[in-house]
C-alpha cells in the first residue's frame, strides 16, 4: 500500500481553502475542482491534512472545522515544529512565500507545494532555490495547468514530433496582472516550450511613474505585451487578447486550447501546400491540477525522482515575468536572463 503523507496548510484564505465555493457553479468547474489546497489535500489518496494555520485565528478554526482537521495554529512555525508534516502547502500572499519555503525546507519538511506567484523579487526566488536544493526538498509550483492532462498531452504531442519543429508559443490572457495572473501564462509558455532556458525577454507593462519607489514597484502591473527568446529557438509571446488560451505552433501543425482548457484543437499540415487540416485531439481524462500537484510530490518522495514543477522551473517562469517589468523600466530593451537586477521588488503594499 502506498505511503500517505502528513500534510499541513499555511494560509486559510481563498486559494488555501475556499475558492471551490466560487467556481463550483461555473460551466467548466469540473476541470478544476478540488481546487483549493485544503480540498485537494483531503481528496488526494496520498495525503492526510493534519493541521492548518492562519494568522487570523477565526479563519484557522473555521477551516479546521470545515475540513475536519485535527488541529489549527496561528503561527506556521509552531505548526511545523509540533506537527512535523511531510508536506506543507503554502497558500498565503506572495510576500511571505520565500521565508516560509526556507523555514519549511530547513526544518524537516520533505515536500512543499507553493501557490503562485512564487515571490516578489529574484533575490527571494534565489533564497528559495538555495534552501530547497540544500535540503533535498521536493517542490511543486501552484500553476495547476502543468499537472492537468490536456496540457500534458499537448506537450507530449510536441515532444513526439507531431507538430514538426516547435516554433512558437502564444499566450492569450488579456492585459492581466504580472504576478497575480500572468504567472499562470508564463509557466504554461515555459512548459509548452519544453521548459527550455531563456536567452532574453522584452515587455511592456501598464503602470504610472508614481507607482515606482526606487527599485520597487508598488503595484502588480498589467502586462500589455511580452516576448521571450528560448535557448532552444522557440519564440514566446504573451498578447492582450482576452480569455485564457494557449497556442503551440510548429512547422507541421498547431495545437490551441479553447474555453480555458475545456477543448484543444489539433491541426496538421497536409499535402504540398501544407494546408492545416483538423485532426482529432486525443481523449484525455479530466483531473484536478491541484490534486495532481500533490500526488506528484508524493510520488517524487516515494521514488526520489524530480517533481513536474520544481523550484528551479518556478524561478525561471517567475523571472520571465520580472524580466518583462525590468524591460519596461529600462525603456523596452532586451533583458538577458539571468537578470542582473535581482533586487527589483514587485508587490502591492498589503502583500
Amino acid at each position: 500500500m502506498a505511503n500517505r503523507y502528513r500534510t499541513a496548510l499555511i494560509g486559510c484564505g481563498r486559494m488555501g481553502a475556499t475558492i471551490d465555493d466560487e467556481v463550483r457553479d461555473h460551466p467548466n468547474s469540473q476541470i478544476w475542482i478540488p481546487y483549493s489546497h485544503a480540498a485537494a489535500a483531503v481528496a488526494c489518496e496520498r495525503t492526510d491534512l493534519v493541521a492548518v494555520s492562519d494568522v487570523v485565528a477565526e479563519k484557522a478554526e473555521s477551516i479546521r472545522d470545515r475540513y475536519d482537521v485535527p488541529v489549527c495554529y496561528t503561527d506556521y512555525r509552531e505548526m511545523i515544529d509540533k506537527e512535523k508534516p511531510d508536506i506543507v502547502c503554502i497558500a498565503t500572499r506572495p510576500a511571505t512565500h520565500s521565508e516560509m519555503t526556507v523555514f519549511a525546507a530547513e526544518n524537516g519538511v520533505n515536500g512543499i507545494y507553493c501557490e503562485k506567484p512564487l515571490c516578489c523579487s529574484m533575490e527571494e526566488a534565489d533564497a528559495m532555490v538555495a534552501a530547497v536544493e540544500r535540503n533535498g526538498t521536493k517542490f511543486n509550483y501552484g500553476t495547476q495547468r502543468r499537472y492537468i492532462p490536456v496540457y500534458q498531452k499537448m506537450r507530449e504531442l510536441a515532444d513526439a514530433g507531431d507538430l514538426g519543429t516547435v516554433q512558437a508559443v502564444i499566450v492569450q490572457q488579456g492585459v492581466t496582472s504580472a504576478l497575480w495572473g500572468l504567472t499562470h501564462g508564463s509557466d504554461m509558455m515555459l512548459y509548452l516550450a519544453g521548459d527550455a532556458e531563456i536567452d532574453f525577454v522584452q515587455g511592456t507593462i501598464v503602470c504610472e511613474d508614481a507607482d515606482w519607489e526606487d527599485n520597487r514597484l508598488n503595484v502588480d502591473p498589467g502586462v500589455a505585451a511580452g516576448f521571450v527568446r528560448f535557448h532552444n529557438g522557440v519564440l514566446g509571446y504573451t498578447v492582450g487578447g482576452s480569455g485564457t488560451e494557449f497556442e503551440l505552433c510548429g512547422s507541421e501543425g498547431k495545437l490551441r486550447t479553447y474555453d480555458n482548457g475545456m477543448t484543444c484543437q489539433f491541426r496538421k499540415a497536409c499535402g504540398v501546400s501544407h494546408v492545416l487540416e483538423e485532426r482529432p485531439f486525443p481523449d484525455v481524462s479530466i483531473e484536478s491540477g491541484t490534486v495532481n500537484g500533490l500526488r506528484d510530490i508524493a510520488e517524487a518522495l516515494d521514488t526520489g525522482r524530480e517533481t513536474l514543477g520544481p523550484v528551479q522551473l518556478a524561478r525561471r517562469s517567475q523571472e520571465m515575468v520580472m524580466g518583462f517589468i525590468e524591460s519596461h523600466r529600462l525603456g523596452g530593451v532586451r533583458v538577458r536572463l539571468p537578470m542582473k537586477n535581482r533586487g527589483l521588488y514587485v508587490g502591492r503594499p498589503w502583500w
